[in-house]
């Protein structure tokens, strides 16, 4: 007669959850592949107090990769960063370009000229919500907006840019998903009466997904600039900065709804300039110059003309291989800053590479160098259960990761 073998106890859900809170952070693939075990365990990573838990116990969220812009059938819109396989479905970079990334939400404007509108996309969840642009920034934006200010005049406009945030009042930023969400939306005209003189305006302007509406728009004169090359960075919880192809970096106050705008430490080379924030969380920017990466730290003055500092030199010779310093001039340069896990990410002709500026360790994410702008995607990520998503901020806007509309 056949022994009867029963099944091993289940083990508590207490226990399970503390197995996956130390599985490794920066390994996405771990808990998603756990969360396919079965429902209990799907269950068990996929709720917002176990997101929690990650945050307290880890602190620090981890890079899962980078955004880019750059058109190749070869390289996937979104370029993990992980040693195990991981990816996330982005959108696609024909229809949408990738502006910024932060609080757990990515942000895109179309690049459908006739149907301008900004996406907000959660990685970890896949939700969507799309925004019109500013009205001001449409068709008839000069009679409505500008056109009083130089009536004679013939109007231009760069490229815009936008910044994403979270807007929940005092929130630590470990569960924002489905939570309330802002947008700053920044562009500059030029009016030009006659070919001797011209005038330029700035332009910058908040959207809340609770009312669903754009605020009045921020107008500041005598800056003209394209700030779609570098993505902003957010010090505290109100001042936005974005850095334009000239070299200047334009200052957004979301409390007191001002303009602001200053220079680079100095500027002879302003394109070997980036964005990131200081170990303390203030402003600062990072300076490629072989074989040095310099990093400068803006005093705390709330003056235009406060100065810069330099707090710290990294020598790439000693950190990148060989053959990524080779003609470092030309091919050496800092595209993007993580926010939160303060890496930098540095292009080279050999790759790409990450440098963790708290232990200065290096990892090669890829082969790749043709890129003009990196956008980190920074957090901790807990698989979404099947048919299941996070709920609007907003009972209007745009339509879920199923395609549905929301009314």
């Amino acid at each position: 007669m056949a022994l009867r073998r029963d099944s091993p106890p289940a083990l508590p859900d207490e226990l399970i959850e503390e197995i996956f809170l130390r599985l490794p952070p920066d390994e996405p693939s771990c808990l998603l592949r756990a969360s396919l075990v079965s429902k209990s365990w799907s269950r068990a990573v996929s709720g917002s107090e176990f997101r929690r838990r990650l945050h307290e116990l880890h602190g620090t969220p981890p890079v899962l990769g980078v955004l880019h812009d750059w058109y190749d059938e070869a390289i996937p819109r979104f370029i993990s960063t992980t040693a195990s396989p991981f990816s996330l479905a982005a959108p696609d970079c024909l229809s949408w370009r990738a502006l910024d990334c932060r609080h757990g939400r990515a942000l895109f404007l179309s690049n459908l000229s006739d149907t301008l509108e900004l996406l907000v996309w959660e990685p970890t969840t896949g939700s969507q919500w799309r925004i019109p642009v500013p009205g001001a920034f449409l068709s008839d934006f000069p009679s409505a907006a500008f056109k009083g200010y130089f009536p004679d005049a013939e109007l231009e406009w760069r490229t815009p840019t936008a910044a994403v945030f979270c807007s929940a009042d005092g929130c630590d930023h470990r569960d924002c998903l489905g939570g309330p969400f802002g947008v700053v939306f920044v562009f500059s005209v030029s009016f030009e009466e006659d070919t001797d003189h011209e005038e330029y305006l700035t332009s910058a302007g908040v959207y809340s997904s609770e009312t669903g509406t754009w605020g009045e728009l921020t107008l500041m004169h005598d800056e003209f600039g394209n700030y779609t090359c570098i993505s902003s960075v957010l010090v505290g919880r109100s001042l936005l900065y974005f850095m334009s192809d000239g070299g200047a970096i334009l200052e957004y106050d979301l409390a007191g709804h001002a303009l602001a705008v200053f220079d680079t430490p100095h500027s002879d080379d302003y394109e070997r300039f980036n964005l990131m924030l200081t170990k303390d969380g203030g402003l600062g920017v990072s300076e490629s110059l072989h074989p040095q990466l310099k990093l400068w730290s803006r005093e705390e003055s709330g003056s235009t003309d406060a100065r810069w500092f330099l707090t710290r030199v990294i020598y790439l010779d000693k950190l990148l291989p060989s053959a990524a310093l080779i003609n470092p001039e030309d091919s050496v340069l800092v595209l993007g800053f993580a926010e939160g896990a303060n890496v930098i990410f540095m292009i080279t002709v050999a790759g790409l590479f990450t440098i963790e500026l708290h232990s200065e360790r290096v990892k090669k994410v890829c082969d790749k160098n043709s890129f003009c702008n990196l956008i980190p995607v920074v957090s901790f990520y807990t698989p979404v259960p099947p048919g299941e998503h996070h709920g609007p901020p907003s009972s209007n806007l745009g339509e879920d990761r199923a395609g549905r509309s929301r009314k």
